[in-house]
């Protein structure tokens, strides 16, 4: 066979980069083309490779679809990693929205106007904030699990519905792979009050930039079986790289010689809720397909990452903790629309149920010394909801998608607290089904998506394109209708805190101008 064309949206981002330089490694066997936006950060990493063969630079705009067909057109591989990420899609939630499910229609408008679509294979990056905040006892998750996005993650919406737009396409050759958090050499440089988003307590399984590099070019490396793609998967770079987030914090302040977290920051300038991430119980699949993990000990890879940082980023060892915390940090939590003191200080009702429960909450919190740091290896926190990781998903998970009889999908929908409408099951996965949600709205979607996806009615997601305004985060009056859903809200939220989210539902947009 003749070399392989990979096109790679995104291309000059940090993932993309990284997928780009491996493949490079292998350019005997692939022609690379990175589309990405015009700039001169973008041009500057480009102009090495003017005149190389192997590598063709298209600056377009993913919203634009003749630009788009233009990068598409010859493709064997269409790697879809662009599209506009936090922080910059926090502060533009309208511009994200439009942008990455935009980009998700023109990408498959472009290969369906190819001449064999089939032929083509394309993998769309999803991420973990799809399913929402999974904080312990309900810390472990898989795909499949519930879509739960946290309230005013206008990210997350929009590459959900993206998501979508790949599973439902009607191509042979799709897959999606769900990003965890990202581990690359610059995410010592962020400095956004965005970092006192993330609950001290919660976890992560990280994936490296290196690691995902790899997987991609694996990706394409890899004679995989076709029950692989019209699937979904966790990117996670193994055991090592769970951890809470307090010790993420330990691990880079340590690696670039600054105090431990509680020298240079205040426990209650946290979130206690609604962000994102959990400990994958099923990132070894993707793995056991691609082995692209380089298993360096995540201290490890910390370490290295400081070492090849300017000298200027270690020169706060010079400097007290208090010196730190008040000129570096402290600005930051005051800051508007995400600064979490500017919403104690402002009495933002909206903001402080969302990220504390309430104002009682947050000043419980207290000092360091008041504050328990623990790490949830297991099930330490018991619920009456049970204590299991494993959430069930409404149907015999040991069978094949094609061997499930009708009445097993109507089961199926039924934990879903809704209906199947279709008559028959005709064992076809990746044919949409009619099915009625519990709030009566009925919607077409393959068996594929609602099962191994974990998604349900589309005009019940937080933001409904067709009606923008009118659905919106209203979680706990959907687990009391949902049994599925409550698997990942019950065990979080208090009975008192379920009045307090049944009287206020929170509302896209609000507060933001972009």
């Amino acid at each position: 066979m003749g070399k392989q064309t990979v096109l790679i949206t995104g291309g000059c981002g940090n993932m993309g980069w990284y997928t780009f330089q491996e493949l490079y490694k292998r350019k005997d066997k692939f022609r690379i083309v990175l589309f990405d936006l015009f700039s001169k950060n973008n041009v500057q990493k480009a102009l090495k490779y003017i005149g190389d063969p192997a590598v063709r630079f298209i600056w377009g705009d993913l919203t634009k679809y003749d630009d788009v067909l233009e990068a598409v057109t010859g493709a064997d591989y269409v790697l879809h990693l662009g599209g506009m990420v936090s922080p910059k899609a926090d502060y533009f939630p309208k511009a994200c929205l439009y942008t990455n499910t935009k980009a998700a229609e023109n990408i498959i408008r472009a290969i369906k106007a190819q001449p064999d679509p089939d032929a083509i294979k394309t993998c769309y990056i999803g991420t973990v904030a799809q399913t929402g905040e999974r904080d312990a006892p309900i810390h472990w998750g898989r795909t499949g699990d519930p879509i739960k996005i946290s309230v005013y993650d206008h990210y997350a919406l929009s590459k959900t519905v993206a998501e979508r737009i790949f599973a439902e396409s009607g191509l042979k050759y799709w897959v999606s792979l769900r990003q965890s958090g990202v581990l690359y050499p610059e995410i010592i440089k962020n400095y956004d009050p965005i970092i006192f988003h993330v609950p001290i307590n919660g976890v992560f399984e990280w994936a490296t930039v290196e690691d995902s590099g790899r997987l991609l070019a694996n990706l394409c490396s890899t004679d995989l079986p076709d029950h692989f793609w019209r699937s979904f998967y966790n990117i996670g770079s193994g055991s090592d790289y769970r951890i809470t987030n307090y010790e993420f914090e330990e691990l880079l302040l340590t690696a670039i010689g600054l105090p431990a977290p509680n020298k240079v920051f205040d426990a209650n300038w946290f979130t206690l809720r609604n962000f994102h991430g959990q400990f994958y119980a099923d990132s070894d699949v993707l793995e056991s397909y691609l082995h692209f993990r380089a298993n360096k000990p995540i201290a490890q890879y910390f370490s290295e990452v400081a070492g090849r940082l300017p000298g200027y980023y270690k020169l706060g060892k010079a400097a007290p903790g208090a010196a730190i915390k008040l000129m570096g940090m402290k600005r930051l939590t005051t800051q508007a629309i995400w600064g979490t003191m500017n919403w104690i200080a402002s009495g933002n009702r909206d903001r402080i149920t969302a990220y504390f429960g309430n104002k009682e909450a947050w000043e419980r919190i207290g000092s360091w010394e008041d504050f328990k740091i623990w790490r949830p290896s297991g099930f330490e926190r018991e619920t009456s909801y049970g204590h299991h990781y494993k959430l069930d998903h409404g149907y015999p998970e040991e069978k094949e998608l094609q061997a499930l009889t009708t009445e097993e999908l109507q089961a199926a929908a039924a934990f879903r607290g809704g209906a199947l409408l279709s008559e028959k099951y005709d064992g076809d996965p990746y044919k949409p089904l009619r099915w009625k949600s519990a709030q009566g709205h009925e919607f077409e979607m393959t068996p594929n998506l609602v099962l191994k996806g974990g998604h349900w009615c589309p005009q019940e997601l937080p933001w409904n394109p067709e009606v923008p305004d009118k659905f919106l985060w209203d979680y706990a009056a959907e687990a009391e209708r949902n049994p599925f859903f409550a698997q990942v809200w019950y065990p979080l939220h208090t009975p008192e805190e379920n009045e307090v989210y049944t009287e206020r539902i929170f509302r896209g947009f609000k507060g933001f101008e972009g």
